[in-house]
């Protein structure tokens, strides 16, 4: 029996990522800066991840729960030896990957729900960063839970599906993305859910068919004591910068530069992007509207 929760006291919170990758905006930093500011307003913050492992604020507990790594950044795809797979999560994960499915949400959910069950006096809430497994399911029933949504995975399927070059390779993106209608069932069944910004409350409603009386709006911000103006740093006219993660429509990337071409036929303007080069759909609409100098 989980002791009578002070409204006005501080939270103990458990806080779930099934990938915390350390510079990736949707896992380990949002994970990061979350987990802190909620620390900073009094909370007591445990987070629970699989690889790639977050960097957390010292304060915080990080309780590893180990995924088989199949799509690791150096073997990606690699295919797990027997003696690996110990446990009925690790079984789950290679037999959704012999699907030609993306394994990890489901099992990681299990993983959760394990670990979680043997500690239901330790934690008032549980936020789940859109992992969306079965296993969420079984975790609301022994504690209060909210989800994390960035976006539907919905979008990023559709994206990859109408740039298919042909029928096999769409077959194979759909059964890849067949986790997203498991994200679906489980969205549309939690009672609170947390969206990061105006569009993607329609896209979640429209897509995972998550009511909109469960979503909150909670926009992601820029941490002013990073960044912020620099008195001996001259600000630049026409100087504009922006992040790139991943080469991918979903990102946009092609419409600002597309604008930074027409733009230079008006005026003097200069872009920066901040991300690692690779030759791709981004590179060669660089080269073709003469945007390398």
């Amino acid at each position: 029996m989980r002791p009578p929760l002070d409204p006005n006291g501080p939270l103990r919170i458990a806080y779930l990522t099934y990938r915390g990758k350390p510079h990736v905006g949707g896992q380990g930093v949002y994970t990061r800066h979350l987990t802190k500011a909620l620390v900073d307003l009094g909370h007591h913050v445990e987070v629970y991840a699989g690889q790639p492992y977050p960097i957390l604020d010292p304060r915080i507990a990080l309780h590893k729960l180990p995924s088989l790594d199949i799509f690791n950044d150096l073997y990606p795809g690699r295919f797990p030896a027997y003696w690996e797979i110990k446990s009925w999560p690790d079984a789950v994960e290679v037999l959704q990957f012999l699907k030609g499915t993306f394994g990890e949400p489901r099992a990681f959910s299990i993983r959760a729900h394990r670990a979680l069950a043997k500690r239901v006096n330790d934690f008032d809430l549980v936020h789940d960063n859109q992992c969306l497994g079965y296993g969420i399911q079984d975790i609301e029933k022994l504690f209060p839970t909210i989800v994390t949504l960035h976006h539907p995975i919905t979008k990023d399927r559709k994206l990859e599906m109408d740039h298919a070059p042909n029928f096999w390779k769409r077959r194979a993106i759909g059964r890849w993305y067949s986790f997203v209608k498991m994200q679906g069932k489980v969205a549309s069944s939690m009672p609170r859910v947390v969206v990061v910004s105006e569009n993607s409350i329609n896209d979640i409603h429209e897509d995972m068919k998550v009511s909109m009386d469960r979503m909150r709006l909670v926009p992601v911000g820029v941490d002013p004591e990073l960044f912020m103006p620099k008195p001996h740093i001259a600000r630049k006219p026409g100087h504009l910068i922006t992040t790139a993660s991943a080469d991918v429509a979903l990102k946009g990337l092609s419409y600002l530069l597309e604008a930074m071409a027409k733009l230079r036929t008006e005026r003097d303007v200069h872009l920066t992007i901040i991300g690692k080069p690779r030759e791709g759909a981004s590179m060669d609409l660089i080269r073709s509207l003469g945007l390398l100098d």
